[in-house]
């Protein structure tokens, strides 16, 4: 109703408005705002200066008319589904001195399938670091000079895979033509073409359209945002580094398991094979150790079965869990790389250029005072000018350098929603792994009749079985505990023993 009312006042009929009819507008929408009834009188009324409207941030409603480019609009989804790169190990080629550990990688966006070596990741690395300076560049596992084990082939490998897809997936990195090549071009110089994509280029600030007004798309407390989430992240990557190395302690005792199992099964095949004869003062006519034997020696059989199905959950713990924990503290790290590069980087030299101009500033003031030539004069003016450019250059950098850290800080709070799929495929591989050996175990129980006579009982619980959780006994408690299981040992063992059981 008040528009209508003020449109009417300023008698505004038409699509558009003279500026003398805006300005009336505004004054009459600011006498509004104090409270005031608007009429043509309460204009002509007014003897002072003209009152100013509130309008609240035009910048935030422009931004919200156009869409703010400092905001990542982006799901983990969204960022997932950019591409998948496969990176797979080929044959080694022998060099003249070395071996060479070549990789498969494979594009599932572009559709491709190249080789690269590890010198070409590094290569690769290095431009982007020069194009992108102000983005998360994950870092490459360390190269090994001597010789490599298959342990740390295979370590590197999943870290190149980690490299690639982070870089793949990155909303701007994804975009750019270096990315395309590395993924891309088949030709037999890859590097070359690598170095040559940045010629006559430069890095993002010079070809991104928004780097000279970056300032005015950052909030006034940037600085302290900045600072809370350095600190925030900085408490996720420990709490995250402690959860992998829980991850892969369990992962490394399913393998562990795996192989006990496998061991333990072919000891019972080798009780089982046992030719050595049987000596009749032992057996007193009876052949039980045959009918173990041959009980013991099917056995193995689903016990090698039980040692694939642990080491099968350790593989999944290790590729769907330790691997995406591995993933998010590499973007993690590449993060904390970022700030240090920030304040190392851009704010140094920023603050090397201030000194510097002041220093020149000085020296002007000196040369003046004692009436040097007019060259060197002009010569000192022109340094100071051209320090100046430097430093306005600096300042614009600084501040497209938190634009970026802005929207990175974003993308990491994206990648935060990994988590759930660490759980979930946590949880799968566990009722997975349970449920497929609770199978084996229970087709592998009713082969143990072989293995005791008819009508001999099994033996009782022992005391380590009845005992109550340790976290409410006293130490005394379990001294008492295990003398009471010894005892039961001891009496087990009369119990069964045919002569001192017949003479009880």
């Amino acid at each position: 109703m008040l528009c209508f009312q003020i449109a009417e006042i300023i008698e505004s009929k038409e699509e558009s408005i003279t500026k003398s009819a805006l300005y009336r507008a505004l004054v009459l929408i600011a006498l509004a705002q104090q409270g005031k009834q608007p009429s043509p009188k309460l204009l002509e009324n007014i003897t002072q200066e003209y009152p100013k409207p509130q309008l609240g941030e035009l910048e935030s409603i422009r931004m919200q008319a156009h869409g703010n480019p400092i905001l990542l609009s982006m799901t983990l989804q969204d960022l997932l589904h950019i591409d998948m790169v496969q990176v797979e190990l080929i044959p080694e080629k022998k060099g003249l001195f070395l071996k060479h550990v070549e990789y498969e990688l494979s594009s599932q966006r572009f559709k491709s399938s190249v080789y690269r070596r590890y010198n070409d990741f590094v290569v690769f690395h290095e431009v982007l670091l020069q194009r992108f300076p102000y983005r998360m560049v994950p870092a490459l596992p360390p190269k090994r000079m001597l010789r490599a084990d298959r342990e740390f082939i295979e370590s590197r490998r999943r870290a190149l895979k980690r490299f690639i897809n982070l870089v793949a997936r990155h909303p701007f990195f994804s975009e750019d033509e270096l990315l395309h090549i590395f993924l891309c071009f088949s030709g037999p110089d890859v590097q070359n073409k690598i170095r040559e994509s940045l010629r006559g280029v430069g890095d993002e600030f010079m070809t991104c359209e928004i780097a000279t007004t970056a300032k005015e798309l950052l909030p006034p407390d940037i600085q302290a945002q900045f600072g809370a989430s350095r600190e925030l992240i900085r408490n996720i990557y420990n709490s995250f580094h402690k959860l992998r190395d829980r991850a892969e302690r369990m992962a490394n005792r399913s393998a562990e398991n795996a192989t006990d199992l496998l061991l333990f099964g072919k000891e019972l095949s080798i009780l089982g094979s046992d030719t050595t004869p049987v000596p009749s003062w032992a057996s007193a006519a009876s052949n039980t150790w045959g009918t173990l034997k041959q009980a013991l020696k099917g056995l193995s059989v689903e016990f090698a079965l039980l040692a694939d199905k642990a080491a099968q959950q350790g593989k999944r713990e290790e590729e769907e869990v330790v691997e995406k924990l591995n993933l998010f503290l590499d973007l993690l790290q590449s993060y904390k790389d970022l700030c240090e590069r920030h304040e190392k980087g851009v704010l140094h030299e920023h603050q090397r250029a201030l000194q510097k101009y002041t220093s020149m500033k000085r020296q002007m003031m000196s040369v003046t005072v004692q009436n040097k030539e007019q060259i060197s004069v002009e010569q000192l003016e022109s340094r100071i000018v051209q320090q100046e450019n430097t430093i306005l250059t600096m300042e614009l950098r600084n501040y497209f350098s938190m634009y970026c850290l802005h929207q990175e800080t974003q993308l990491i709070h994206v990648y935060l929603h990994i988590i759930s799929h660490v759980l979930t495929a946590f949880i799968d591989s566990q009722i997975q792994g349970h449920r497929e050996m609770s199978e084996v175990w229970n087709d592998l129980k009713p082969k143990l009749g072989g293995l005791l006579p008819n009508g001999v009982p099994s033996p009782p619980l022992s005391p380590g079985n009845l005992q109550a959780p340790s976290s409410i006994l006293p130490t005394s408690h379990f001294l008492v505990i295990k003398e009471a299981r010894m005892l039961t040992c001891q009496i087990q063992f009369i119990y069964f023993h045919p002569a001192i059981a017949g003479w009880l």
